[in-house]
């Protein structure tokens, strides 16, 4: 049976969009993934804690702006990769509690972010941490044995990553997703295209690289990244690995809904790399 010239036409214009999406498919990616304020809304002085300035040059040209934290010498290093939306300023209510851990923080803000100049993209995300620790390592003089990689949301990918490529003591993976196209698969529309798209940031595959030490934690009630993704980057991850589902969190509260169980949670793995004793 031939289709009626209105049916062709309709058919016609959704293979053009389909088409049109693919052909700008990194624009459009990089339009849901990054979220990036240039202003630095407060400082950390707003907190009453002390830092340095520090600024890095990557190896393709980009400066990255970030704040070094240094609570007690001798003590571990946390590698902090930010979320996608602010940038390092939005972060300083959770750096005051690492700090009141005897805790040294570094955190730096990804390219188009903050200060640091450029547009962000997921090669220059991988880039940027590296950069960053590298810093830790060349710099600071922080041997891998005392330094924690944390990443929250797009973090993750970031830490992930660095965890593949560096040795560090652990890592801290927080609301973490599998990749773009899992996401995709929970956005609407987009979930029905979403077995066709590349699977960029592939968390999913990059963790079962990772043999350091990993604390997993995810928020029950996540209302941006699913619960199931928290639980299925832990299924995939080697050991040692510990899972910490933070009942009634959403995505960006963990360590508010959890209190004090979320950061002796935290402290305890920092300290020993696992968290044997909590339920």
């Amino acid at each position: 049976m031939l289709l009626s010239g209105k049916v062709m036409y309709i058919i016609l214009f959704i293979l053009i969009l389909i088409i049109i999406f693919f052909l700008f498919y990194k624009n459009i990616e990089a339009h849901f993934v990054f979220a990036p304020q240039k202003d630095l809304d407060y400082s950390p002085a707003d907190y009453r804690l002390e830092w340095r300035d520090v600024n890095l040059n990557t190896p393709d040209g980009q400066l990255l702006h970030g704040w070094f934290f240094s609570a007690a010498q001798g003590k571990p290093v946390i590698l902090f990769c930010h979320g996608n939306a602010g940038n390092i300023s939005h972060r300083l209510d959770y750096i005051q509690r690492l700090v009141g851990m005897e805790f040294n923080v570094f955190i730096f803000d990804y390219r188009g972010y903050g200060r640091s100049s450029g547009k962000p993209s997921e090669k220059g995300l991988y880039i940027d941490a590296l950069c960053a620790y590298d810093y830790l390592a060349n710099n600071e003089k922080i041997r891998p044995e005392n330094i924690i990689i944390l990443g929250r949301s797009l973090g993750a990918a970031a830490a992930i990553e660095t965890a593949t490529k560096r040795d560090a003591r652990s890592l801290v993976v927080e609301s973490g997703f599998l990749s773009v196209r899992h996401m995709a698969g929970h956005m609407g529309i987009l979930s029905l295209i979403s077995p066709l798209l590349p699977a960029n940031y592939n968390n999913l595959e990059k963790i079962k690289n990772v043999t350091i030490p990993k604390l997993i934690i995810h928020g029950d009630s996540d209302e941006v990244v699913p619960f199931s993704m928290g639980q299925g980057l832990f299924t995939e991850a080697h050991e040692p690995k510990y899972f910490y589902p933070v009942k009634g969190a959403g995505h960006n509260d963990t360590y508010l809904v959890g209190g004090q169980q979320y950061m002796e949670i935290l402290k305890r793995f920092i300290q020993e790399s696992k968290i044997d004793g909590f339920e």
